[in-house]
C-alpha cells in the first residue's frame, strides 16, 4: 500500500513539472489569484459619485436629525421593538455622520445635516440598550458610534463643553462594550441560548472586528481600553482565524471549519476586517504579505459577494454569502487597504473605485440587502467612505507595526 502510495506522488510531482509549475510549500494565507487588470474610473467620476452619495445623504435625513426609518416588507430580520430599531437607527446614523464627515464638507446642506445628526446621537446613543436576550443589534451600535464620536470629536475644537460632552459619551460607549464582552472573548449580534450578561452566546468574528477598531479608534482619541478586553477579543479572533486567515461566522461555527459560511469566498466578507483589527493591535501574525494576498483575493473573487447583493432572504448567497455584508466588506478593504505602503495602495484604490461607481443607483445611494428603511442609509455611507479613500488627495498615512 505504501509503495502505490509512493507511485502516486511520483506520478503527480511529474506531470506538475511536465506542465511547467512548481510545487510549493507558501504560507496559504499569502497565496491568491491576482485580479485582471482594469481601466479604473477617473478621479472625476470617483468625485462626482461621492458628491451623489453625499446629497443622497442630505436629502434623506429624518426631521429630528437621524438616519432610516422603521419600514416593513413582506420578509424582515428578526426586529425586537422598541430597541432592535433603536439601536440599528443609531448604528446607521453614525455611519452617516461619519461619512459625511468624511467627504461632505464644503457641500451644499452638509453642515446643517452634520448639527442635527450629531445632537441627534449626543442625545440618543446613552439610550441604546441590549435588544433582548436572544438579539444584541446595540453592540453595532457602540461600535459605530465610537468611530463617528471620534471624528466629532477631532472636527470639533471650539467648544470645550461639547468637546466634553462628546468625551463622556465615548467613555460610556467603551465602557458598555466592556460590560457587554462575551465569556468566549468576542462580541455577537445573536444568541439563541439563554445569555445573561456577561453573555455565554458564540461571538461573531466579523463584529469582534468591528468592535477592536472602534476600541482602536477610542484608544487612538486619548481614551483607555483595558489591556485585558483586547487580549481577550484577540484570542477570541485567533479561535476563529483559519490557517489560511479566512475566519470563520462564529466561535460556535468554527468547530465545523469546512462549512460553507467558513470556507474562504464567505470569509472574503469578514477577513478585510479581521486583518484591520488584529493589524492594528498588534498582531504579529498578521502580515503585509497576508493583507496583500487577502486583497488581491477579494477583487479577483468578487464575484462571490457580487452574486449575494441584493438577495432577499438573509445567508442567501453561495457558501452561505449575506447581502448585507456586501458594503461592509468593501469598507473593510478600503482599511486594509490603508496599512499598505503608499506606493501600492493606487492600485488597489484602482479596484476598489471599479466595484463601487457602477453600482450607484439613481438617486445617489448605494444598497445591498431591503433592511426595512435602513438600507440606503448604510450602504450609500459604506460606499462614500470607501471611495473617500480612492481620492488621491486624501490617501491617509500607512500604519506602521
Amino acid at each position: 500500500m505504501a509503495g502505490i502510495a509512493r507511485l502516486i506522488v511520483a506520478l503527480l510531482c511529474c506531470t506538475v513539472a511536465a506542465s511547467g509549475c512548481a510545487l510549493h510549500r507558501d504560507n496559504p494565507a499569502e497565496v491568491a489569484p491576482i485580479p485582471h487588470p482594469i481601466t479604473p474610473p477617473s478621479q472625476e467620476a470617483i468625485k462626482a459619485s461621492i458628491d451623489r452619495g453625499v446629497q443622497f445623504l442630505v436629502g434623506n435625513q429624518n426631521s429630528n436629525g437621524s438616519w432610516g426609518n422603521v419600514r416593513h416588507k413582506a420578509f424582515n430580520i428578526i426586529m425586537p421593538v422598541p430597541s432592535g430599531h433603536h439601536g440599528v437607527r443609531v448604528a446607521v446614523t453614525a455611519l452617516s455622520v461619519t461619512a459625511l464627515i468624511e467627504a461632505g464638507q464644503g457641500q451644499p446642506g452638509v453642515a446643517e445635516a452634520l448639527a442635527r445628526g450629531e445632537e441627534w446621537l449626543l442625545v440618543n446613543i446613552p439610550l441604546v440598550r441590549q435588544s433582548s436576550t436572544d438579539v444584541m443589534y446595540n453592540n453595532w451600535a457602540h461600535a459605530y458610534s465610537i468611530v463617528a464620536l471620534t471624528h466629532m470629536l477631532r472636527r470639533d475644537s471650539g467648544d470645550d463643553a461639547r468637546r466634553e460632552r462628546i468625551r463622556t459619551v465615548i467613555q460610556h460607549e467603551v465602557d458598555r462594550l466592556v460590560r457587554y464582552q462575551h465569556l468566549d472573548g468576542g462580541w455577537g449580534y445573536y444568541s439563541f441560548r439563554l445569555t445573561s450578561v456577561p453573555s455565554i452566546a458564540a461571538s461573531a468574528s466579523f463584529i469582534t472586528a468591528t468592535i477592536m477598531i472602534a476600541l482602536h479608534d477610542a484608544q487612538e482619541a486619548g481614551f483607555t481600553v483595558p489591556k485585558k478586553t483586547i487580549d481577550r477579543a484577540m484570542a477570541s479572533m485567533r479561535i476563529d482565524r483559519r490557517p489560511d486567515f479566512g475566519y470563520t461566522y462564529t466561535n460556535l461555527r468554527g468547530r465545523y471549519p469546512q462549512w460553507d459560511i467558513n470556507e474562504p469566498p464567505a470569509s472574503m466578507g469578514r477577513t478585510q476586517a479581521g486583518n484591520t483589527a488584529m493589524w492594528l493591535w498588534g498582531e504579529k501574525a498578521t502580515t503585509l504579505p497576508i493583507i496583500r494576498a487577502w486583497l488581491n483575493r477579494f477583487f479577483a473573487r468578487n464575484y462571490w459577494l457580487s452574486m449575494a447583493r441584493k438577495q432577499v432572504y438573509p445567508h442567501q448567497g453561495h457558501f452561505g454569502i449575506a447581502a448585507y455584508f456586501f458594503y461592509y466588506a468593501h469598507y473593510y478593504a478600503g482599511l486594509c487597504i490603508d496599512l499598505l505602503p503608499p506606493e501600492e495602495r493606487p492600485r488597489f484604490h484602482g479596484y476598489l473605485a471599479n466595484v463601487l461607481v457602477p453600482l450607484q443607483e439613481k438617486d445617489g445611494s448605494w444598497w445591498d440587502y431591503p433592511l426595512y428603511d435602513y438600507h440606503q442609509q448604510y450602504g450609500t455611507a459604506f460606499a462614500i467612505m470607501s471611495l473617500r479613500r480612492c481620492v488621491e488627495s486624501s490617501q491617509p498615512p500607512a500604519a506602521t507595526q
